[in-house]
Parts: structure tokens; sequence; C-alpha cells
């Protein structure tokens, strides 16, 4: 009755069914734990913006690498900013996706270390082989806050290293380079700046880091499932049909001929 299944045809139908459904099960499990990393993600982030800033150097110093738990961590540091040394970090966008430049200007505390701070974008206008036009800071001493980051690498950002830039042009910012050109201790990452709110809005200030969005991977997930469940089901639909096709072709078979008509008499 399904001796048809030992067919070349068949044998190869049903491998790649039984290939398929624990390919998509795993599909499905990869999917739901990108759901579970960014929901622990987010729960993590909440809790760094959310946490009270401290004194950036409860949590880093000169050398230090600043761990995931510490990154987005709100962060305080008191001194002058020096805009002798200021530099731009090249390409990039804004929330509106224009490409602009990061300003990057050193905080000397008041202990002569240095907090790198990330004061916001500005646009490209003009040559990119240009130092664009950047607004003053405060003058004086001044407390800033802003949210603690890691020190960028090629690696985690994407963004490679470009070398012999423009003066006072970079692509990454990292601590230990900047370090060495300031001739001074330079403490581990860098903070994207949130108070004071700068005069006119410009740099402006980083946005805020998504906290809330946990993306289209659960739903993704169970599809996964879903097709995984199909697949078995397809198999058997097509099972029954080619029975249904094979017993109708021997009924027809064995159908006796309809008799020939006689001819008519003269």
């Amino acid at each position: 009755m399904y001796r048809f299944l030992l067919s070349w045809q068949w044998l190869i139908i049903t491998l790649i069914g039984l290939v398929l459904i624990p390919v998509m099960i795993e599909l499905g499990f990869w999917q739901l734990h990108r759901h579970e990393h960014k929901v622990a993600q987010n729960e993590r982030i909440t809790a760094a913006v959310e946490a009270p800033p401290v004194p950036a150097e409860e949590l880093t110093s000169p050398g230090h690498r600043v761990p995931t738990p510490e990154v987005w961590r709100r962060v305080t540091g008191t001194g002058r900013f020096d805009t002798a040394h200021e530099v731009v970090v090249r390409r990039r966008t804004n929330d509106d996706g224009s490409i602009g430049f990061h300003v990057l200007t050193p905080l000397v505390l008041r202990d002569g270390k240095v907090l790198l701070v990330n004061r916001g974008w500005i646009p490209a206008n003009g040559a990119q082989t240009e130092f664009p036009k950047i607004p003053a800071p405060p003058s004086g001493e001044v407390t800033v806050t802003g949210r603690l980051k890691a020190d960028e690498t090629s690696a985690a950002s994407g963004i490679k290293d470009l070398k012999d830039l423009p003066p006072r042009q970079i692509m990454l910012i990292d601590s230990a380079e900047e370090s060495t050109r300031l001739h001074r201790q330079v403490l581990g990452g860098y903070i994207e700046q949130i108070a004071p709110k700068p005069a006119g809005h410009t740099p402006e200030l980083l946005a805020e880091p998504d906290h809330s969005g946990i993306g289209p991977h659960m739903a993704y997930a169970v599809q996964w499932w879903m097709f995984s469940a199909a697949v078995p089901l397809g198999w058997w639909i097509l099972v029954r049909r080619e029975r249904r096709d094979r017993e109708a072709a021997a009924r027809e078979a064995e159908r006796p001929e309809a008799a020939e008509p006689e001819p008519a008499g003269v």
C-alpha cells in the first residue's frame, strides 16, 4: 500500500524533511536566545541610565577597560575643558542619519587626570580635510554628567581605524591613544555628555540608548517552530495524495475496455 515510499524519489523527499525539522527547531531556539539577550540587555541599560550618577573615578581609572555592566552608567567629572586639544571623530551620524563629527574634548579634572567627553554631534560643513568650527564649551570649572562608554575598537564598532588623517581628526575614541597624544593620564573609556546642555543646542547631545524595543526575534522563533511542525504535516499530505493517485490509476487499469460497437446492417 505504501511500498512507493521505498522509491528513490520518496526516500530523498523523506530525508530532506528529516533534515529540515531539526534545522528549523534550532533556528527557532537561536531566535529565542537573541530575544532573551535583547531583554537582558534592555534591563541592564535601564538599570544603568536610571542609577544615580557617581564620580567617574569611582568606576574608571587610567588604563581601565570599562566592562559591559558599567557601560551607560551615569558619571560626573569636575574640571576645566581643554579646547586646545579638542579633536573630532569622523563619519558619525545624528538621529536623522546626517553625517558629521562627534566632538571629543578633554576635561582636565582637579587632580590633573583627564576624562574624555563626547560633547555631541556637529554637521560636516566644509571640506573633510579642514577642522570644523565647534561651539565652545563652558569656560572655567564645570561639572559634567555623562554616560560612561568603553573605548571603541574596530572589532566592536565595525569602523576601520584609518591612519594619516587630517590634524585633530580621529576615527575611533581610544583613551590609550589620547593619553599618548596628550601626555597625560586619561581615564579609561569616555563619557557621552548629557549635562550641562550646550548653548544653542549645539553640539547636539547624543540620544539615550534604546532600551525598550525587543525586536521581532520571538515572532521569528515561533515562525521557525511552526515551519518545523508543518514539514511532517506536509509530508503526510503528499503521501496520502500519492496513494490516492496510485489507487485511482490501478482501478483505471483494471476497468474492462468498452466493447467495440457492431457495424450497422446494410
